[in-house]
């Protein structure tokens, strides 16, 4: 039997999506799921010659997967993964990166897939994260940084998953601007208008204990 997968998309960049994913794996893992996570696609490498994000999710999956298969791109520029990619002469494959995913999905009863960017930055000239995981038809965890313009980020990205025909399986709010007014209004009308389990809450700070699986 194959891992129960989720894709874990967001608003934007730098809104939390790793974070968030770790925190998923561990409540899972304390739940009993032989759970873990991947990042396909990563941009930006630090002095040692590894992604931040990636070695964050080697570290939480505490072995059930080994690292060859936790990310398939690794670009060295932190930018757009289309233009990071062509700059080093290379095209991101949906294939290899489903089989790759297949293979992760033999080893572990619950995985989540990261995206890269928001649901709509570019893979390759032609196609989009939101290509990525309709190809891989799962269901759609969204990371929602709570900052000002969230709530039109936050609705324009349940459209256009809805328009992918993929199921919705809950959002995050993550509080990413520890100064926002009104943030607990921000939250009261997301959980108002997306269409969608409220799966909790992380304050500034990285509390991440009212983060729930109401999705499984």
């Amino acid at each position: 039997m194959t891992a129960k997968t989720f894709f874990v998309t967001g608003t934007d960049t730098e809104i939390g999506k790793t974070y968030v994913t770790a925190r998923l794996v561990e409540r899972a893992q304390q739940l009993g799921y032989r759970a873990a996570a991947i990042k396909p696609i990563a941009a930006g490498i630090g002095s040692d010659g590894t992604n931040e994000d990636v070695e964050q999710l080697i570290a939480v999956n505490r072995g059930v997967l080994p690292g060859r298969l936790v990310n398939c791109y690794t670009f060295a520029e932190p930018i757009a993964p289309h233009l990071a990619a062509s700059h080093e002469r290379m095209t991101v494959d949906l294939v290899q990166i489903a089989a790759q995913v297949d293979e992760a999905k033999k080893r572990c009863d619950l995985l989540f897939v990261e995206g890269v960017g928001g649901w709509l930055v570019p893979l390759t000239d032609t196609e989009t994260v939101a290509d990525l995981a309709a190809y891989l038809g799962s269901a759609v965890i969204l990371v929602v940084g709570i900052r000002l313009g969230c709530l039109n980020h936050a609705l324009l990205t349940a459209q256009a998953i809805a328009a992918r025909h993929l199921p919705f399986a809950g959002w995050i709010a993550n509080q990413i601007d520890p100064t926002m007014a009104v943030f607990a209004e921000n939250v009261a009308t997301l959980q108002q208008w997306l269409p969608a389990p409220h799966l909790g809450t992380i304050p500034f700070g990285g509390d991440a204990t009212g983060v729930g699986l109401a999705m499984l």
